[in-house]
């Protein structure tokens, strides 16, 4: 999978870091501060089909649709796109987060990255001759160095933007919800004091977070708890246990979004930490502030919660949720 292959995330230094440097131009704070208002915006449309106090899927309702219409307007694709990313992405998700053990994943992927690529083609090429004051235009001009990214670099890692720019915060999104129905203090909670908006989202990511695990090569050998690590082992890293340490965390099994400070894994560390984390912490910010401001409580009534069978990623396959107006 060529495309696949370009992500700048499977890469390490020297390839990882001249990406890196020139596609986090389009996160930074002023390039996303602009997109709060539409984000607001959007979070209050989305929630006022769910004031009839009937149960909504609230993954089609609102999980997907928010990040979704956000990354693609922070990204600048056209909406007539915007219906089949769910149809792409959960194909690419069964190879990226190892889904199911479906023989005919691994082509539908592909077929899947194909048609992103073929969609994104002509909107790149448009803002290589004509750029404007989106992101995918900032990604065709060059560094401080004069590096740029070629056509296929480009068009790769917008399609990563894309991919990765909806599906983990809307995994977020409805494992909150969850964690909200198991712990309705910390709702109330959180309605009196919509400041702590950033520190709920800090501890539901530690709590439960959309990524249970990476997989990563050890580049050098080395001694861990005992057991020697080879260079080039592949090894597991587990985030959820991390994040549920109790010599890390007090009462780790606890919802508690005055938890501070929180110094969670769920965005990765060092120099593979998610790039797109400052603009899902907004997203889950401005959600968080307006849902608990309207509505008084969140039931779940889903009778058995079953998630996707995979190792790397923390996601239900339904979500039903009942949401009662203040």
């Amino acid at each position: 999978m060529s495309f696949l292959s370009k992500f700048f995330v499977w890469k390490d230094a020297p390839h990882h870091t001249r990406t890196r440097a020139l596609v986090n131009r389009a996160f930074v704070p002023k390039s996303l501060e602009i997109m709060r208002p539409q984000i607001q915006s959007l979070v209050r449309l989305l929630a006022e089909p769910m004031r009839d106090g009937e149960a909504v899927d609230f993954f089609s309702k609102f999980a997907f649709t928010l990040p979704t219409v956000v990354i693609c307007e922070f990204l600048g694709v056209p909406r007539e796109f915007r219906e089949n990313l769910h149809a792409w992405s959960e194909d690419l998700g069964a190879v990226i987060f190892v889904k199911g053990r479906d023989d005919n994943k691994l082509a539908r992927a592909e077929a899947a990255m194909k048609s992103l690529a073929d969609m994104l083609r002509p909107i790149v090429q448009e803002k290589m001759m004509s750029p404007k004051e989106d992101v995918l235009s900032a990604l065709t001009q060059p560094g401080e160095n004069g590096e740029r990214l070629s056509e296929e670099e480009i068009i790769a890692n917008a399609a990563l933007m894309v991919f990765a720019g909806h599906e983990t915060t809307m995994n977020l999104l409805a494992n909150s919800m969850v964690a909200f129905h198991n712990f309705p203090d910390q709702w109330q909670l959180l309605a009196a004091n919509p400041e702590l908006a950033p520190k709920a989202t800090e501890e539901l990511l530690r709590f439960d977070g959309p990524v249970r695990g990476l997989g990563r090569w050890a580049k050098e050998t080395f001694e861990f708890f005992g057991q020697t690590i080879k260079q080039g082992d592949r090894v597991f890293l587990v985030q959820h246990a991390a994040n549920r340490d109790p010599a890390a965390f007090n009462e780790p099994d606890k919802l508690d979004i005055t938890r501070w400070p929180n110094r969670h894994a769920a965005f990765g560390q060092g120099i593979h930490t998610c790039l797109g984390a400052p603009l899902a912490r907004m997203e889950m910010h401005e959600a968080l502030t307006f849902l608990s401001s309207e509505f008084r409580s969140i039931e779940v009534v889903t009778s058995n919660l079953e998630y996707n069978r995979t190792m790397v990623s923390r996601s239900l396959c339904a979500l039903q949720v009942k949401f009662h107006i203040r």
